[in-house]
């Protein structure tokens, strides 16, 4: 399957957008694609931190964060039979704005491969949802 792509800017500096995004535990409050979360690693958010999504119709899912570069870029990788890829954000600073660039990659394995379009069609309405509320969320918090 494709990349999926969607870019939005965020009216916050990167470091704020960055901390939503990398805070794996509270993805719950603010991604609506997203019924639980919860970080499975010590310590501070990082370069292989663990944490498990619970995803509608798919369950607990571990996950890795992974591409972590402070305040810049991070991608949340999926470990699980159905399907490979990740959510990748890429944030650039615009001084008080922030612009974020979403890559959704969503490779089905096996059995899986026949479902490809309607896991696209998923996926494209998913990375919306996701980046809405990811703006809403950040801009909604006090500066």
């Amino acid at each position: 399957m494709a990349v999926l792509k969607l870019s939005q800017v965020i009216d916050r500096p990167a470091h704020e957008v960055f901390q939503a995004i990398a805070d794996v535990a509270n993805l719950a409050a603010w991604n609506p694609t997203i019924k639980s979360a919860r970080k499975l690693s010590d310590g501070p958010p990082g370069e292989g931190t663990r944490f498990e999504m619970e995803l509608d119709g798919l369950g607990a899912v571990p996950h890795t964060l992974e591409e972590f570069r402070l305040d810049a870029r991070a991608r949340y990788v999926p470990h699980f039979k159905v399907t490979s890829g990740g959510h990748r954000f890429m944030l650039t600073a615009q001084g008080e704005r922030t612009k974020v660039d979403h890559e959704l990659e969503m490779t089905p394995k096996g059995f899986y491969v026949l479902m490809s379009p309607f896991l696209g069609m998923i996926g494209r309405k998913n990375l919306r949802r996701t980046a809405d509320a990811l703006k809403k969320y950040v801009e909604a918090q006090p500066r």
